[in-house]
Parts: C-alpha cells; sequence; structure tokens
C-alpha cells in the first residue's frame, strides 16, 4: 500500500489549515501476497498498479470531498458504460480507534451517501480495521459483479503518523482526517473486465488500433503509407495491411 508513503509526504514540513484539502494521487506498484489458487487471470494478481489517492482534510470538509469522490467516480464508470450498485461497510469485529470516532466516520459516509442520491446498502462488519468503507461493485457484460472502486475514512492513520496542521489560531494543532480514494482500483481488474464487457471490441478512443489502411495492391503501398502518416499526424493510432491476403479477408480480418 502506498498510504503511508502520502503521510509522509504530508508530514515531512509543517501544514497550514489553508492547505487543505490536499489531495495525493498515484499510480504505484502494489504486492499482495494472494493464494496461488485464488490468481486469476488479470482479475486477482499479486502485482498490480492501482490508482490510489489520498485526500488530508478536516472534519468539515468529509461530506464535500465524499461528495466529490462519488461524483468522479460516476462520471468516469459513465464513460465506460458501467452500471455500479454502493454499499457502506461498517466497523468489523476487529479495529482500531474509538467507538466514537467510527459511528462519526460512518455517518459522514452515510450522510454523503443519501445526498448522492443513488440507492445503497448497508454492509455490516465489511469495513476496513482503520476505518469505514464505500464499496462500489459493477457490473461486466454477463451481469458479474466485481469490486474495483472504494473509498475510505480514516481516522487513525494520521494519528499514527503524528500528522498535524495548524488552525486558525497560532498554537491551534489539528489532526486531519485522511480519505482513500481509488476509482478504477486495480488497473488489471478494470483492464480485464473492459474486455469482457466490449467482448474485446474497444470504444474508438480506447482502441490499441484506432484504424487502418489497406492497400488494393503493391502498386498503392506508397500512397497508402502516405495516408497512414497523415492519419498518425492527426494524433490516432493507425496501421497499415500490406500483405497478400484478398481484400475481403483483410477488411475482415481489421
Amino acid at each position: 500500500m502506498n498510504c503511508p508513503g502520502h503521510c509522509l509526504i504530508f508530514g515531512h514540513r509543517h501544514r497550514s489549515y489553508r492547505e487543505l484539502p490536499l489531495r495525493l494521487a498515484d499510480f504505484g506498484g502494489l504486492h499482495r501476497n494472494e493464494l496461488a489458487g485464488a490468481l486469476t487471470g488479470l482479475t486477482r494478481v499479486r502485482r498490480f498498479q492501482q490508482d490510489d489517492a489520498h485526500i488530508f482534510c478536516t472534519e468539515d470538509m468529509i461530506e464535500e470531498e465524499i461528495k466529490g469522490c462519488l461524483e468522479f467516480m460516476e462520471h468516469v464508470y459513465g464513460i465506460f458504460g458501467f452500471e455500479f450498485s454502493l454499499q457502506l461497510s461498517t466497523r468489523p469485529d476487529k479495529y482500531i480507534g474509538e467507538k466514537e470516532k467510527w459511528d462519526k466516520a460512518e455517518k459522514s459516509l452515510a450522510d454523503a451517501l443519501d445526498k448522492f442520491g443513488r440507492k445503497w446498502t448497508m454492509n455490516p462488519g465489511d469495513g476496513a480495521f482503520y476505518g469505514p468503507k464505500i464499496d462500489i461493485h459493477i457490473m461486466d457484460a454477463l451481469k458479474r459483479s466485481y469490486q474495483c472502486a472504494t473509498i475510505q475514512l480514516d481516522f487513525q492513520l494520521p494519528v499514527r503518523f503524528e500528522l498535524h496542521y495548524t488552525g486558525t489560531e497560532a498554537n491551534d494543532k489539528q489532526t486531519p482526517v485522511m480519505i482513500h480514494r481509488a476509482i478504477l482500483g486495480s488497473v488489471e481488474r478494470m483492464l480485464a473486465i473492459l474486455i469482457e464487457h466490449t467482448g474485446g471490441k474497444w470504444p474508438f478512443w480506447l482502441s490499441p488500433r484506432q484504424c487502418i489502411v489497406l492497400p488494393l495492391s503493391s502498386a498503392h503501398t506508397e500512397y497508402a503509407n502516405q495516408v497512414l502518416q497523415q492519419i498518425h499526424e492527426k494524433g490516432y493510432y493507425v496501421d497499415i495491411d500490406g500483405s497478400d491476403k484478398t481484400i475481403s479477408k483483410r477488411v475482415r480480418e481489421a
């Protein structure tokens, strides 16, 4: 996980309330020691990339920041055409921190979900050990459910890393709240879901081969290459198939 790294970035110098919310994000490589029998293609691997972000904010900012994360997720998933469901996962049996802070965090997430306006369900006892979370499940073309995006509220890690910022008064030391946010989640898993969802027929803007030039014969190869170059200069991914296959076969393969 890269949560500790972002905590170190926040804590490496003095911070003021004017800097909040402070949003940090990266696509760092992460590792999970999955059992060999649990590994499944790209959907469950031992090393993966994740669009991990952490938002450091005040308690008053929680609801607005959570709302922003949910709207960002809705925008991204809307582009891909995914349907999704929302779950609020609450305090597990084994947890760290004070019960009062957990109750407050769960209420903040529930209020944000209510204001988001979509139907959501409770998932009791399935939160992370350090805080409650909103799990987002998406459905692929075969109506299989995958958990990709997640939004987690964390009162504990900033305390353990002794993170502080100065409030409105000179000696007013406050501890920030930390929000963990991933939209795509594991990029490898999202790639696998997209392949299944589109049946391998990628949207034009995402396709690794957006255009292909098919010269009718070797006599047209020079002109075909000129066309390829013009399309390439416009910013599109383009290829050329000048093989000796029939034009109908090359069209089918394209």
